[in-house]
């Protein structure tokens, strides 16, 4: 292990659980990720490896099971598990925001109900806020929870882009209830829709039609949800309190920003060490390629951007663990993690040359995956405009 993506100031038990996960990685993930991301295969094994070592638990707190570690160290192992196969920590995401919007918004009951389970990867969570016509534009999601006079609501729509539709048993998912409130923002709640894992009709009126076929970011299954008139209790509300949705799912995407930040730098280190490696391996003109001052250069500018957004992702996932409101440093991390990935990992990809298009490099993998964190959990752009409105805020004449 380098110098690259350390972090001053962790505790013992910070460190122990990092190095156990390293060890994970290094022995149970990266030896198979490339053969199962190109059979788009999900990863049983390395699911369940996760689950016995409490993964899926990380953050939920003691009393209902979890480990009650910080936003820090989960960062922290996602950046590790990216650095593996970035699907897998995709698996892990989808499951700790709803467990979030749980922990800071639900009921003690909804808590309570799902949180234990949650914590041992027994329910696997999953959340949907996007729509086939709406992508970054959550407001024009047309989804529809009607309410009944026997207080329960009946939704009707279609969702997409959902990871770990398939698998997951619970789904925490945005819909309109317009409940005459003034702003759209406040017309928006989030259930949580409970169903069977797999495809097909898995619950009463919810259907997932089967895994959308991607470039890349294999493995893990991404869905549609059609919703056809599934009934569904106002206890499932999170919160328990309807036209607070849209605040919960904010609340959710920006600790999943951090996470998408965190994956971005994990798959950028992953490049890295490939290209170092390789560097110093090939030969050409007589000497080693990392010889080469163009090559060399490239080494220099790959490390300083994968420690540079490694910095951000640690700067906001204390901000946060602080208490403090983080969405300006949240979307820095983003932003400039999902745009330094794909530069380090084109870079590397240049350093493999001709090898680097062939399927049995590793690079191939990561050349696939990388442009998905340009788009998760809000584009370029999207961040651009949320870092935009905060500077102005902060710096306002």
């Amino acid at each position: 292990m380098g110098r690259l993506v350390t972090t001053d100031g962790l505790t013992d038990i910070q460190e122990e659980i990092l190095k156990t996960v390293r060890k994970f990685v290094d022995e149970k993930i990266i030896p198979v990720a490339t053969e199962l991301e190109h059979k788009d295969e999900y990863p049983t094994a390395i699911v369940e490896g996760l689950k016995d070592l409490g993964i899926f638990g990380l953050m939920i707190p003691e009393e209902f099971g979890g480990l009650g570690e910080s936003l820090l160290t989960y960062a922290l192992v996602v950046e590790e598990i990216a650095r593996g196969w970035m699907s897998v920590s995709g698996v892990i995401n989808t499951h700790f925001i709803v467990a979030y919007m749980l922990m800071h918004h639900g009921t003690d009951e909804q808590k309570q109900k799902y949180l234990p389970k949650m914590a041992t990867g027994e329910t696997r969570g999953a959340f949907s806020m996007s729509e086939p016509g709406c992508g970054s534009d959550v407001a024009a999601i047309k989804t529809k929870a009607v309410l009944n006079d026997d207080d329960t609501y009946t939704i009707t729509g279609q969702k997409m882009w959902l990871t770990n539709g398939g698998s997951a048993n619970l789904v925490a998912v945005l819909v309109k209830t317009d409940e005459g409130q003034d702003s759209v923002y406040k017309n928006m709640t989030t259930f949580l829709v409970e169903k069977e894992p797999g495809f097909g009709e898995t619950a009463q009126g919810v259907t997932i039609p089967g895994k959308i076929e991607k470039m890349g970011y294999k493995g893990v299954d991404t869905t549609e949800m059609i919703f056809e008139g599934h009934n569904i209790s106002a206890d499932q509300i999170i919160g328990g309190i309807p036209g607070k949705g849209f605040y919960q799912m904010m609340d959710g995407v920006e600790v999943g920003r951090v996470n998408v930040a965190a994956r971005a730098v994990g798959v950028a280190n992953r490049a890295f060490e490939l290209g170092v490696s390789y560097a110093q391996q090939r030969e050409t003109f007589g000497k080693k390629i990392a010889e080469h001052q163009a090559v060399l250069f490239r080494i220099a500018e790959m490390g300083t951007k994968v420690e540079a957004a490694h910095a951000l992702v640690v700067i906001a996932a204390r901000k946060k663990d602080g208490g403090s409101r983080n969405d300006l440093e949240a979307g820095m991390a983003k932003y400039l993690a999902s745009e330094y990935c794909s530069q380090v990992v084109e870079d590397s990809f240049r350093i493999h040359g001709g090898y680097g298009f062939s399927k049995e490099y590793e690079i191939e993998r990561l050349y696939r995956e990388a442009p998905m964190l340009l788009i998760g959990e809000g584009t370029a752009d999207i961040q651009r405009m949320i870092i935009g409105r905060r500077l102005l805020e902060d710096y306002k004449l």
